[in-house]
């Protein structure tokens, strides 16, 4: 089973018996807070993408990228042309590292900073090349034709009807007993993800903490 845009809008006022206008007029809200679910419960390697810049010598930001959801490894090439990957870190931990963005060497450490920027530490001596692996936020079904499908819709289709069912009942402020059902059917779904592929989280030390799962 699959659900186009269309369908999954249908399901969700099926199993809600809600077709208030107000709610239907959220239903792409609904959808999306469920994708969003998803994505920062499961990792999947498909969902990953490299890409290259430079780091601006005396910045202690490097902007991230506009899909960006979750970091997997960030690395420069230094004077020896060795990649050198930083550790992940807290970005209150890179800022206590770093008390003084005037202090430059070669950077040891990132964190997200904020939705648009990561922060390094120490701030770089150096335009360094970088090359930046993460998890990307894929296009959303709500962006489509009504149609269209996704590769959630198609192969996530359980955990993005309960997802959106959970969220559509938080709007409705339904019975918490629904709610804990379709939690716990969410919960089960994505279980099935992770045993499907979720991608595997990196230890060797060179890469300490470099798997993120956002906190929802």
């Amino acid at each position: 089973m699959s659900f186009t845009y269309a369908q999954l809008k249908q399901a969700i006022q099926d199993y809600t018996e809600n077709t208030e206008t107000s709610f239907v007029t959220n239903l792409p809200v609904f959808i999306t807070q469920a994708e969003e679910r998803i994505l920062k419960n499961v990792q999947l390697s498909l969902f990953r993408k490299n890409v290259s810049g430079a780091m601006t010598s005396s910045n202690r930001f490097l902007a991230a990228p506009t899909d960006f959801l979750a970091p997997f490894s960030l690395s420069f090439i230094n004077s020896s042309s060795d990649h050198v990957f930083l550790q992940f870190k807290d970005p209150d931990f890179v800022q206590s590292f770093n008390p003084n963005a005037s202090t430059t060497g070669p950077p040891r450490f990132y964190a997200t900073f904020d939705v648009d920027n990561f922060i390094l530490g120490p701030t770089p001596n150096s335009a360094y090349s970088v090359e930046l692996h993460y998890f990307y936020r894929p296009t959303s079904l709500t962006a489509g034709a009504s149609s269209g499908t996704t590769w959630l819709s198609t192969n996530a289709e359980i955990a993005l009807l309960y997802g959106s069912l959970l969220e559509a009942y938080i709007y409705m402020k339904g019975s918490q007993d629904m709610m804990a059902l379709y939690e716990k059917r969410f919960a089960e779904a994505v279980t099935g993800m992770k045993l499907f592929g979720e991608a595997k989280e990196v230890t060797d030390e060179d890469r300490t903490g470099q798997v993120i799962r956002p906190k929802q």
